[in-house]
């Protein structure tokens, strides 16, 4: 004989979701996917000092070659492109660690389109001091406060993940809550 017991709501680990966020996730699943398409794109630009298409004309002075230009900049973008990506869908605590290198990132490629250095990943960490003494006593304090807390009470760190995270509703709200 079978025991039939009255059914109970099962509790999804992940919750479903709605259809904007399916579309929302399978567009960045789409972009990620078109990152190595994203990174060619520099064999589309001549080999020549001065590239003139219908929109501009630009010359490159410190490359010599609008091509090297282009490929030094791909290599810099689509890193940082998978950077931010990462960054607003990241859902540990740590997240805010991921500052760093984006900085970093958006900083050679101020130094690469500015063409004055002599050499573009030269003296970047100087620049980076000033996010870096703010993101890492904050990463620091956040891990301080988590294993005081996990101490104190016997939960498990992915209880304490849950209770670090914040869940906002859109971009904007994601974006607000950093500054």
């Amino acid at each position: 004989m079978i025991n039939k017991q009255p059914s109970e709501k099962i509790k999804l680990k992940y919750p479903t979701q709605d259809k904007k966020s399916l579309i929302i996730g399978s567009i960045v699943a789409t972009l990620i996917a078109a990152t190595p398409y994203l990174f060619y794109l520099y064999e589309s630009v001549p080999q020549e000092k001065v590239w003139d298409t219908f929109l501009f004309t630009y010359e490159s002075k410190y490359y010599e070659n609008v091509f090297v230009l282009a490929w030094t900049l791909t290599g810099k973008v689509v890193p940082l492109f998978l950077m931010i990506i990462w960054f607003f869908t990241c859902r540990h605590w740590w997240f805010h660690v991921l500052i760093v290198p984006i900085a970093m990132y958006i900083y050679q490629i101020f130094v690469t389109l500015k063409q004055d250095f002599n050499s573009v990943d030269s003296n970047q960490l100087i620049y980076l001091i000033p996010i870096m003494a703010i993101i890492i006593p904050t990463i620091y304090l956040l891990r301080a406060k988590i294993f005081n807390k996990i101490n104190d009470v016997n939960k498990t760190l992915e209880e304490m993940e849950e209770e670090f995270n914040t869940s906002p509703k859109s971009f904007w709200d994601k974006l607000k809550q950093y500054f």
